[in-house]
């Protein structure tokens, strides 16, 4: 595996620290007046989500991940897990909710999403930053709302929850960040 060097860390860089893989949100580079230089980092575990701060010397070696991004689109939903089509070979792969994560929320069938995979293991799904998204139901809107009247929930086709305006409709088809679960736009 290769290691690379604490100064030329980039933001969203993923590194193998002790058999645990870390995504490097942020880094800075600190040159005190006395002492040696450092690197101050903030990671996410990709495992379990969490954020940690870690401290490195100034080019101390580390092991840089080899991420695999292929992309498979999104068959079905089973009991106990997901199903993806490899759209190179056609070969079905089942992963499970703790691998699908959050994102199982705005998984729609037959979209095509990002699978990573690191030394051929899956260990995450990438979806698109926005997803379009039927609303299935919602509370009927009033005659007089505006845009900017309020919000109330909406239920969305994959069963998200998500705050839309007034306005919004049964059947419409909204944008929503998948990044924060929050509506942008109706289509």
């Amino acid at each position: 595996m290769p290691s690379i060097s604490t100064n030329d860390f980039k933001n969203g860089m993923t590194i193998d620290l002790e058999g645990t893989l870390y995504n490097i949100l942020y880094f800075q580079h600190v040159k005190p007046g006395k002492g040696g230089a450092f690197v101050r980092t903030r990671l996410r575990n990709l495992d379990t989500g969490a954020v940690i701060e870690k401290t490195f010397r100034a080019d101390e070696k580390v092991e840089l991940a080899i991420l695999d991004k292929r992309e498979m689109q999104f068959l079905y939903r089973e009991q106990d897990g997901f199903v993806f089509m490899d759209l190179e070979t056609y070969d079905q792969l089942k992963l499970s909710g703790q691998i699908v994560g959050e994102q199982e929320k705005y998984l729609k069938e037959n979209e095509n999403v990002y699978v990573v995979f690191y030394r051929n293991q899956p260990i995450s799904v990438d979806i698109p930053l926005f997803v379009e998204l039927r609303v299935v139901h919602t509370a009927p809107g009033f005659k007089g709302n505006t845009v900017t009247a309020g919000n109330k929930p909406a239920t969305l086709e994959t069963g998200a929850v998500v705050n839309v305006p007034m306005f919004i409709e049964e059947g419409d088809v909204v944008k929503v960040d998948t990044r924060t679960g929050e509506y942008v736009t109706r289509i």
